[in-house]
């Protein structure tokens, strides 16, 4: 740890005297509530307990659990000993979740109960876990709560700035997920960010309701967090209780995707008045209807994980529609296929540098050399500048065509390998289309084999049990062929052309 370095654990250490019994976390459904001071403590002893295992410097610690406060833990006690925390969906199927674990090699495997069966029923294909804990809860693993029992402080390497702190998998491009590498630095700029736009004090309340997973779920709760603000922690999402707990605990701000919020609001019985801000991706008409009922205010934004959630950003009042001007340490510019600047106007993929922008994708050199080609990441999205400086987002590239249903990813080509396993199924083409509720759908069309009969429902259930739940198509229509291009492949913009257009409510 050099002078002109910060790592998260040393935040943690900061905030631990600055804070000290200051309420920096609290468990509903327990009442559990830690201080600053003694989640520093908890910290302080969970390293130790884990550098006892074996744990060292740039070793991956992997997790599959709902939210808890030994989740957010984990993150602090592999940042003191510079190891590096992989996440993994615990909505996504077991192969799917097998192989984001495979891909990081971890050393020490943390997992609810729930999650422990699935994980122990192959132990062949996790021949670097060393270790097994439950993380929170029963299990049939040791408890994790074992490592903290000692005094002992850790005794870690040097841990710089730029040094890994988490992998998150990103969705399966080319048919397969890429871990995106994000540093402390990374983390701390996002905090920073976060603060300065959203204006978090100590006095604010922060419900964290999306998963630890999540980069938006990670970071709002690490930028509430740095500021001495408190976390209310939700294990999974629910709308009722949510609003019971904004009420009760006069939460100021969360991050949303839709249709949390609207959710949220179909809830008439509770005071929602407390929310003065709320973060994320939803419709116009959500929007409104939260700041006419609360008087707080929605603020847009356009990254992804790779850009540690935030590139641009702004008050949804100032440009209704539009995601937001650049944040202050990035520099966001539009480029054609030649990586030549687009004037303002004109649409062209979006591409970010600044101390933002992750590492690299894990174990991926080529993709790194051609997502970062010229000095700039290069996101696969479209957008267009307005006079302004406002960004609008225009939709993904070709290459990298990507649905959001209710701000998860979802590449076509995972869903269409899925589909293409039915036996009945000749061709498909998956893509995005504008849903009531979730913002965007997955729509799924097909050409059944010669003289085959299914019914839209049971290739949806079908789907559900290949992949994750939420990748599954919302939308199934059977056609009786597909245009293609000259080399005999569907025609994607033309099929999307023709069967794409707003959905009834599914």
């Amino acid at each position: 740890m050099g002078l002109y370095d910060l790592t998260f654990f040393e935040m943690i250490r900061r905030n631990g005297r600055l804070f000290g019994d200051r309420t920096a976390w609290i468990e509903p459904d327990s009442g559990l509530k830690l201080s600053f001071a003694g989640f520093e403590d908890r910290v302080a002893r969970l390293a130790a307990g884990l550098q006892d295992c074996g744990v060292q410097k740039g070793q991956r610690i992997g997790v599959l659990a709902q939210n808890s406060l030994e989740y957010f833990l984990v993150y602090g006690a592999a940042a003191a000993l510079g190891a590096i925390v992989l996440p993994v969906n615990w909505r996504l199927s077991a192969d799917e979740a097998l192989f984001n674990l495979e891909d990081g090699s971890p050393a020490v495997l943390l997992a609810d109960g729930a999650f422990q069966a699935m994980l122990d029923a192959d132990r062949s294909r996790l021949v670097s876990v060393r270790h097994r804990f439950t993380l929170a809860g029963k299990g049939d693993w040791p408890a994790m709560e074992g490592l903290m029992q000692g005094s002992r402080v850790a005794q870690p390497e040097a841990v710089a700035a730029e040094d890994g702190l988490v992998i998150i998998h990103t969705a399966a491009v080319a048919g397969r997920p890429r871990g995106a590498l994000l540093s402390h630095a990374n983390l701390l700029c996002a905090n920073l960010h976060w603060q300065c736009r959203l204006q978090i004090e100590p006095s604010d309340v922060h419900l964290n309701l999306l998963p630890l997973f999540h980069v938006g779920g990670l970071f709002l709760a690490a930028s509430s967090f740095h500021a001495g603000a408190l976390n209310i922690n939700m294990r999974k999402f629910e709308a009722a209780r949510a609003a019971e707990l904004i009420e009760t605990h006069r939460v100021s701000l969360f991050f949303d995707f839709s249709p949390i919020l609207a959710s949220i609001l179909e809830i008439a019985d509770y005071d929602l008045t407390s929310l003065r801000a709320v973060t994320g991706l939803d419709t116009a008409q959500t929007i409104e209807a939260f700041q006419q009922r609360t008087g707080g205010k929605f603020y847009a934004m356009y990254g992804q994980t790779e850009t540690s959630c935030i590139a641009t950003y702004g008050p949804y009042d100032e440009r209704p529609g539009s995601a937001g001007r650049p944040i202050a340490l990035a520099d966001v510019r539009l480029v054609d296929d030649h990586d030549d600047p687009v004037p303002a106007g004109g649409v062209g993929e979006i591409t970010v540098k600044g101390p933002m922008v992750f590492k690299g994708y894990w174990d991926l050199p080529e993709d790194n050399a051609y997502t970062f080609r010229g000095g700039w990441h290069h996101t696969g999205d479209l957008g267009r500048f307005d006079e302004d400086g406002f960004l609008w987002y225009a939709g993904r590239k070709a290459e990298k065509e990507l649905i959001k249903p209710g701000g998860e990813n979802v590449y076509p080509a995972e869903v269409e390998k899925a589909i293409l396993a039915h036996p009945a199924v000749a061709e498909t083409v998956v893509f995005g289309v504008p849903d009531p509720k979730w913002k965007e759908g997955i729509k799924a069309v097909c050409v059944l084999q010669p003289g085959r009969r299914l019914a839209p429902e049971d290739l949806i259930a079908f789907v559900g049990t290949h992949i994750a739940r939420y990748k599954k198509p919302q939308y199934v229509e059977f056609v009786a062929e597909l245009p293609h291009t000259a080399d005999g492949q569907p025609d994607r913009a033309a099929v999307k052309a023709r069967y794409g257009g707003s959905q009834d409510e599914a």
